[in-house]
This record gives C-alpha cells, sequence and structure tokens, in this order.
C-alpha cells in the first residue's frame, strides 16, 4: 500500500449504515445466483473422475527438471515389507493409509541446456493397467520421446524398465541408454533366467525385451563405477536393492537434487523404521545398511531428493528424527526460479 495516498476524511466519505450494508449484500447475492445457479430442469454436471496431467517442473541450478507420473500401483505392503509384527499395520494406520497401498511410480526428465535426459523409463506394459504412461506425461510437459538424449536407469526391475520398449522397438529412438553394469550382467543374463525361481522369472523376460532393442542398436553404455554419465549428472553405486541399483546427483550453479531410485518404498513405514526392507530387496540387509548410508548423508548435506515410489511428485528433503528419518516434501511453486 502506498503510504503517501490520503485516505477519503470522514466527510466526504457516505455513511455506511446496516440497512445499505444489507441492500447490497441482497444485490450481490441475487445477481451471483443469477449469474451461476441452473435452472431448475437442468441436470447436474457430469464428473470426470481424472486427473490433470501428471508432470510437475522445477530448477535445479540452471537445469530444468519434470517430474513425470508413470501412475500409481496398489501394492500389498502388509505382505511384502519384512517387518516386526503390527508395525506395518500402525505405519498405514498412523498416516490413514490402508493395503493394498497407492503407490506412485515417478520418473524424472532433466534438460541441462545441452542434453535432454531421463531418469527411468515407468512400466510401460509390464506392471498393470493404471501404469505406463509416461509417453503421454513426457508430451504433455511439452517434450518428445525421440528428443531425449540419454536415460539413466537406476535398476532393471520392470518399473524402471518397462517404458523403454514397445513390440519390440525403442520408443526413445535417439536415446542412450545408461545403467550400472552389475545389474546388466545379472538382469540381462539368460543362464541367471534360467536358474531364477519361477515367480522372478519375469522380471527378468521384462529386463531383456526393453534393454534388448538397445543393446541391438549399440545404443546401451553400462558403467563400473561411480562417474560423470552426462555434464552435471553423475552415476553413484547404492547397491543392495539390486545387484548393480544406482542413484544419479544432479549438480548445477552450486544446487544439487539427488535421484534415489528405490532405496525406500513406503514413507508410512520406513522412515521411522529404516531397518524394514521389502521383498523386492535383493540384498536385504545390504539395502537397509545403503539406505542408512545415503540418507545420512542427504539429510547432512540438505540435498533435495527425488523419490520413484513417495506419492507424486517424489521431490523433497530428508531430516533425521531419532533413529529414523523425517520427510519434508518440496513446497508448491507455481514459478520457476
Amino acid at each position: 500500500m502506498n503510504s503517501t495516498a490520503p485516505f477519503p476524511t470522514p466527510s466526504r466519505r457516505r455513511p455506511v449504515t446496516l440497512g445499505r450494508l444489507a441492500v447490497a449484500a441482497a444485490l450481490a447475492l441475487s445477481g451471483l445466483a443469477a449469474a451461476t445457479l441452473p435452472a431448475p430442469a437442468q441436470a447436474a454436471a457430469p464428473q470426470f473422475k481424472t486427473q490433470a496431467p501428471g508432470w510437475y517442473r522445477l530448477m535445479v541450478g540452471s537445469f530444468e527438471v519434470t517430474s513425470l507420473s508413470d501412475g500409481t500401483v496398489g501394492l500389498a505392503v502388509d505382505q511384502i515389507l519384512h517387518a516386526p509384527a503390527g508395525r506395518v499395520a500402525q505405519g498405514l494406520k498412523q498416516n490413514f493409509q490402508q493395503t493394498p497401498l497407492e503407490t506412485s511410480v515417478n520418473a524424472w526428465l532433466i534438460n541441462t541446456g545441452s542434453r535432454l535426459v531421463l531418469v527411468d523409463a515407468g512400466a510401460g506394459t509390464l506392471f498393470g493397467p493404471t501404469l505406463g504412461k509416461l509417453v503421454t506425461q513426457i508430451r504433455a510437459a511439452g517434450y518428445q520421446p525421440e528428443q531425449v538424449d540419454d536415460i539413466l536407469i537406476t535398476h532393471m526391475h520392470p518399473d524402471h524398465v518397462g517404458g523403454l520398449a514397445a513390440d519390440g522397438q525403442r520408443v526413445f529412438a535417439n536415446a542412450t541408454v545408461h545403467a550400472d553394469k552389475a545389474d546388466a550382467d545379472y538382469w540381462l543374463s539368460p543362464a541367471k533366467a534360467d536358474a531364477a525361481p519361477k515367480e522372478v522369472k519375469g522380471f527378468f523376460q521384462g529386463a531383456m525385451a526393453s534393454l534388448t532393442p538397445y543393446v541391438q542398436a549399440g545404443r546401451f553404455a553400462p558403467f563400473e563405477r561411480d562417474g560423470e554419465i552426462v555434464p552435471g549428472i553423475r552415476a553413484l553405486q547404492a547397491h543392495g536393492h539390486t545387484a548393480g541399483h544406482a542413484v544419479y546427483a544432479v549438480e548445477s550453479q552450486g544446487q544439487r537434487l539427488v535421484l534415489i531410485g528405490d532405496l525406500i518404498h513406503v514413507a508410512s513405514v520406513q522412515l521411522a523404521s529404516p531397518e524394514v526392507t521389502i521383498a523386492f530387496d535383493a540384498d536385504e540387509p545390504q539395502a537397509a545398511k545403503t539406505r542408512a548410508r545415503v540418507f545420512a548423508e542427504l539429510a547432512k548435506e540438505g540435498s533435495l531428493v527425488a523419490i520413484t515410489h513417495f506419492s507424486f511428485p517424489g521431490v523433497g528433503r530428508l531430516r533425521q528424527a531419532g533413529k529414523g528419518w523425517q520427510w519434508l516434501p518440496l513446497d508448491y511453486s507455481s514459478q520457476l526460479r
């Protein structure tokens, strides 16, 4: 407010009475009613029951990062989390949740200014009809699949690689796929697939179907150690959930975002009890140790964190809370800074 602008003097003001206020209110309400209320015989507008396109944008230094929703899927977390009796039920109840728990599957598109980089590729058709929306979201966010230069895979479970291929063809025709060699050596091995239990064979088949078109086209580049994949984005080994699970650190102009893949799945249980593991962990003790190490580093640094299976858009910070962690979601912003 401009402090120098004079208020009207009392002599120039028109007296306000309850009668005048009542008349004004009646006029306003009558006009509003005439403008907005439907005619008595008019049917109610139909409900759409659909969400807006699932993408959310933020800036990390000069890098534009778009969080993408591949959809959600119900998980029977009471059956797949390995926790003391009652712990899962307690965590769900405290957070007003129930099982099966509707769980997000998120991916990220990073425009560095010189490269367009996708981190994870969603489920495609490998994980049921409620997922597989990634390409739709990429287009809704203003990009096209053929514009993607590089795809960084945290690990080769079907909800992270299924969107790479469709009908045996590369969905991202001009992209090179990067993943930890230890994961590739495991999930792309016919011998390991043959020796795997029946209930796991589908994971091998999904990984092979998704990656083989890129391998055959010479567009698969595995890495064996920590290091920069593209300028400003580094791969960091975080094994345990799978043999070659990796996280990716995005850094620009002194700002940092770390995309941690599946180091954690169920916020309402595993934040307070980080020792709780999940049936999808290949090496459960190692997965818990890796989570503890990485979370401690992230909390100390105050880095932004992107998590695949936290509620979309899955970006926030971690803060230590006793023996566990607290999740601080990123505030919504309508402007990129």
